[in-house]
């Protein structure tokens, strides 16, 4: 995929400070592409601490709230519309 992005003004300045020999990347393409793959990285990690509140959530239950659920009955709940 081949993205183009105009930016101009505070955030121009802002990344030609660190792309280039003064800054971290050698070009932008470089530059976006760590962004993009940090902002990953945290979608990621909010979606894992979202799973693992919903099932510390579901341990801490009484065992009485449970119910035994077979295959089929899996099946036909996650079918639904």
């Amino acid at each position: 995929m081949t993205l183009n992005v105009r930016i101009s003004g505070v955030l121009s300045d802002f990344v030609a400070a660190h792309v280039g020999d003064d800054g971290a990347y050698e070009n932008v393409s470089e530059y976006v592409r760590d962004l993009i793959r940090r902002d990953k990285k945290r979608s990621d990690g909010e979606m894992f601490e979202r799973l693992k509140a919903e099932l510390t959530q579901a341990f801490a239950e009484p065992e009485s709230n449970y119910a035994a659920l077979d295959a089929q009955s899996v099946i036909a709940r996650n079918s639904r519309p």
